[in-house]
């Protein structure tokens, strides 16, 4: 199962050089010199700056959605989680990152063949801290 581990977010800008002209991942192409604007990671990824917090990866169930242990995750708590959202949710004193579903009933799924869905039952004490909005991956 995916855990996370919550990350408070710091608030200074940082303005990094932004090339405007794209990188092909086919054949190469001759290098531009042109340098654009500058882009502050911050501005790019975050939409509400309060209601965003940061969480790394453990585990391995959400591999399918292109989400890898380790990964950090950037989570808006502004955002209605809708159905087939990505969210961070708390189960039963626990963080775990699943895709909501609301079709017949309320469901956290994993995208691993490997886990079961989380089913929310009268047993299960469930809150939705956020929506997943962002991937951050060093490589």
């Amino acid at each position: 199962m995916s855990k996370v581990t919550l990350i408070k977010p710091k608030t200074s800008r940082v303005d990094l050089p932004f090339y405007e002209s794209k990188v092909p991942a086919g054949f190469p192409s001759p290098a531009t010199e042109y340098l654009g604007d500058t882009l502050d990671l911050n501005d790019y990824l975050i939409n509400n700056k309060t209601a965003t917090f940061f969480a790394k990866v453990e585990g391995d169930s959400m591999m399918g959605a292109g989400i890898l242990e380790g990964d950090l995750l950037v989570i808006d708590r502004s955002k209605p989680p809708k159905h087939n959202s990505i969210v961070v949710a708390v189960v039963d004193n626990e963080f775990t990152v699943k895709r909501l579903c609301t079709e017949d009933g309320i469901e956290l799924r994993p995208e691993n063949p490997a886990y079961q869905p989380i089913k929310l039952t009268g047993e299960l004490e469930m809150q939705i801290w956020g929506v997943v909005t962002s991937i951050v991956r060093k490589l």
